[in-house]
C-alpha cells in the first residue's frame, strides 16, 4: 500500500495533462490512464516484493486476465490464465469497485474539490483504505480462520462469539450497511464455491473451516437473529487465498478495484455546476460560556 501511494502519486510528474482536468477530453486522459495503470502498479509491487521479475502487460489480455499475467506469469513459460479463476477476479473486481460514501470514496470527493489533480486524489484515497477499519475486512477473515485453525475448534469459537463478555468477533459476518444477506456476499459465494471445485481445495484446511462456519451462520438461531451471515468480504478473501493472491496485498486488491468507482465520483463531482471545495460543518457542543481570569489574579 505503501508502494501504491507513492507511485499513484507520482504520476502527475509525469502526465501534467491531469493539472487541466477542466477539459473533457483530459478528464477522459486521466480517468482511463489511472485506470489502466493501477493493475501494472499492484502486479509490479507484489513482484518487487517477491524478488521476482516484473512482468509487462499484454495487449491480448483483457483487463483482468492481463492483471492475473502481470502477477503470476514469469519470463520462463506463457502463462495462459485459467477462465474460471479469471472470472472469479472479475467478480471481485466488479463488486468492489463503488459502495456508497464510504471513508475513502468521501476522501477522494474531497480531496477533489480542492482542485487537486486526480493522482492526487486517488492517492489519498488509497491512503485512507490502507487504514484496517476500512480495507483490511477480508484479510482479518483469513486471520481468524487461522487462529480457529481446525473444524474440530469450531464450536468453541462459535460459543465465544455468542458470549457477550468475550472480546472475540467472527470476522466476515454482518454488515454496517445490509441489515439482511450481503447482496454481493450471494454472488461471490457461488463463485467461491466454483473457484475451489476447480482447483480441487475442497478437502483444504481452511476452506473447509471457512465452508463449516459459513453453514453454521445460515442455519444457527443466534447468527439468523442477529442478521450475522456472511459477507462479501469473507467470500473474497477465500477466493484470493486460492488464487494465491497473499493476505498482504488484499487491500493492495481492493484499492485496484475501487479506482473505477473512486474516479467515477471524482469525475461526477468536478462536473457538477455546484461543485465548490467541501468544508464539513463542525459544531461546537463544549460550554457555552468561560470566565477568563486575569493574569495578575491566579
Amino acid at each position: 500500500m505503501a508502494v501504491l501511494v507513492g507511485v499513484v502519486g507520482a504520476l502527475s510528474a509525469f502526465y501534467h495533462e491531469a493539472e487541466n482536468f477542466s477539459d473533457l477530453e483530459h478528464q477522459n486522459i486521466s480517468f482511463n490512464r489511472i485506470v489502466a495503470k493501477l493493475p501494472t502498479i499492484v502486479a509490479m509491487a507484489y513482484k518487487y516484493h517477491v524478488g521476482e521479475p516484473f512482468i509487462y502487460p499484454r495487449n491480448d489480455l483483457d483487463y483482468t486476465a492481463n492483471f492475473m499475467h502481470m502477477m503470476f506469469g514469469t519470463p520462463c513459460e506463457e502463462y495462459q490464465p485459467n477462465p474460471v479463476l479469471v472470472h472469479a477476479l472479475d467478480t471481485i473486481f466488479t463488486l468492489h469497485a463503488d459502495h456508497e460514501q464510504n471513508a475513502s470514496t468521501s476522501t477522494v470527493r474531497l480531496s477533489g474539490s480542492s482542485g487537486a489533480n486526480p493522482y492526487a486524489c486517488i492517492s489519498a484515497g488509497i491512503a485512507c483504505l490502507w487504514g484496517p477499519a476500512h480495507g483490511g475486512a477480508n484479510e482479518a477473515c483469513l486471520q481468524m480462520l487461522e487462529e480457529i485453525h481446525d473444524v474440530s475448534r469450531v464450536g468453541r469459537y462459535i460459543a465465544r462469539a455468542k458470549d457477550k463478555n468475550d472480546e472475540f468477533k467472527l470476522m466476515g459476518f454482518g454488515h454496517r450497511v445490509y441489515k439482511n444477506f450481503d447482496p454481493r456476499a450471494k454472488l461471490m459465494r457461488k463463485v467461491c464455491n466454483d473457484v475451489l471445485q476447480e482447483l480441487g481445495l475442497g478437502n483444504d484446511r481452511l476452506f473447509k473451516l471457512a465452508m463449516e462456519l459459513e453453514k453454521i451462520a445460515l442455519e444457527d438461531d443466534y447468527f439468523i437473529e442477529k442478521k450475522l451471515y456472511p459477507n462479501v468480504d469473507f467470500y473474497s478473501g477465500i477466493v484470493q487465498k486460492a488464487l494465491g493472491i497473499p493476505t498482504t496485498m488484499f487491500t493492495c486488491i481492493f484499492a485496484l478495484a475501487r479506482t473505477v468507482g473512486w474516479m467515477t465520483q471524482w469525475e461526477e463531482m468536478i462536473n457538477d455546476p455546484e461543485y465548490k471545495i467541501g468544508r464539513p460543518r463542525q459544531l461546537y457542543v463544549g460550554p457555552g460560556r468561560r470566565d477568563v481570569i486575569a493574569v495578575g489574579q491566579r
